[in-house]
């Protein structure tokens, strides 16, 4: 037995595992296509540069970077977000804004390994580039959640949680913090949850908060409720403006009853400056399902003009957990019909039966040897197929063959003049 295996947080698809990634995908493609996104791609491999271009993250740090053989400093690429703005700011001069793009791409992040974290992972991106109304927020997550209950998860399993950072930033504001500093907070609050609060103390009060303003600051996030932070706020702030423009939306979406305020929701990327909003089972003991929001910096970093924007980004690790755990993933879907055959003279007519079928559309999987019919009943009797045929002699001399339905334990026989039309 080989002594290799997989590399740490990298995984293999065997047959069965390929199936239920299929049907993740398909309901990802399938959300996507009825919410109007059109779908792009791009290479694996990305200059360093870009990834880098938002230095002093927690991400940078998880990049797998190299240097090809001429020397150049390339990574694979850890998000699909950054390739997105590249693409968008090559062609921002030709394209009619808004545009509305979807991928589904492999990523990789070299991080500690926990549950719901791999290393290499393939996420769903939704995109609008264009858009300066919230109407671009309420359509992605709308589109993630169509996904969701396509696939069997429902309020009372999932729910997104939702908040902004405009509102955390007039909150701030309030408090007298100096923009330059928000930022910083942001990344120290967003850590909430992962270490002790006594070390987010320290992480804010380094950008040399006052103590008063601290306290307020830890208050404003405990609050529940938006309307607990519109008290504070004053009535014609445009944080509150949007927030309660998606909630709206949402409503009218018909997903008013998985969305849920919680000022705690900042997300880690320092390139998010609206709302943004996370998905998570309805007991938040795992990691988060999906998330995203509003960012409006990235393009003109780039080089591009100033575009807003709005992602979410959904990978394929917690929801398949999730999945599993609430028994909505199932098994690999069988064949519709397997044929195998007695001996060798029946071959060339198992292999014709086999070819009409497939014409007709039906997905046939068509023995490549003579096998006894024990031993064939016996290898596709275990939920691999719908039906089977077994051709033997006297259906040649019969002209007829008989298609077995496995699971109601009835058979029908077929002419073959009329299956090979001869």
């Amino acid at each position: 037995m080989s002594s290799y295996s997989v590399p740490r947080g990298m995984r293999d698809f065997y047959p069965d595992d390929m199936a239920r990634r299929t049907k993740l995908f398909d309901a990802w493609r399938l959300a996507a296509e009825n919410f109007g996104f059109a779908a792009y791609d791009s290479c694996v491999v990305e200059t360093l540069d870009l990834l880098k271009r938002k230095g002093g993250e927690e991400i940078t740090e998880q990049i797998y970077a190299f240097q090809d053989k001429s020397g150049r400093d390339l990574a694979l690429r850890p998000e699909m977000t950054p390739t997105l703005a590249r693409m968008i700011v090559a062609k921002q001069g030709s394209l009619a804004l808004p545009v509305k793009w979807t991928t589904i791409a492999q990523c990789f992040r070299y991080e500690r390994m926990t549950k719901g974290r791999r290393r290499e992972h393939y996420q769903w991106n939704l995109d609008i580039v264009g858009e300066p109304s919230v109407s671009a927020e309420a359509e992605v997550v709308a589109t993630a959640l169509s996904a969701m209950r396509s696939l069997g998860v429902t309020s009372d399993i999932a729910r997104v949680f939702y908040s902004s950072r405009r509102l955390l930033s007039e909150v701030l504001a309030t408090l007298e913090v100096p923009d330059s500093d928000h930022a910083h907070i942001f990344l120290a609050l967003d850590k909430r949850g992962k270490v002790p609060d006594e070390k987010i103390h320290e992480l804010v009060a380094a950008a040399g908060i006052t103590e008063d303003s601290l306290g307020k600051l830890f208050t404003v996030m405990s609050m529940t409720s938006l309307e607990q932070v519109t008290d504070m706020l004053p009535a014609d702030s445009p944080a509150l403006s949007e927030l309660s423009a998606f909630r709206h939306l949402m409503a009218l979406h018909g997903v008013a009853d998985q969305i849920e305020f919680d000022i705690s929701v900042i997300r880690g990327l320092g390139y998010y400056t609206g709302i943004v909003f996370e998905c998570f089972d309805t007991e938040r003991k795992g990691r988060a399902i999906f998330g995203g929001g509003r960012y409006e910096n990235l393009l003109s970093d780039l080089g591009g003009k100033p575009t807003p924007a709005v992602g979410i980004g959904f990978g394929d690790v917690v929801i398949t957990d999730l999945l599993d755990e609430h028994g909505l993933m199932g098994s690999a879907p069988p064949q519709d019909i397997t044929i195998g055959y007695m001996d060798a003279a029946q071959r060339d007519l198992a292999t014709n039966v086999a070819t009409s079928f497939r014409t007709q559309g039906r997905r046939v999987d068509l023995a490549l040897h003579a096998e006894k019919a024990k031993h064939f009943f016996s290898r596709i009797g275990k939920g691999q197929a719908s039906y089977a045929i077994y051709i033997g002699p006297d259906d040649i001399d019969n002209g007829t063959i008989r298609m077995k339905n496995l699971s109601a334990r009835e058979e029908e026989s077929l002419l073959l003049s009329d299956l090979l039309g001869s």
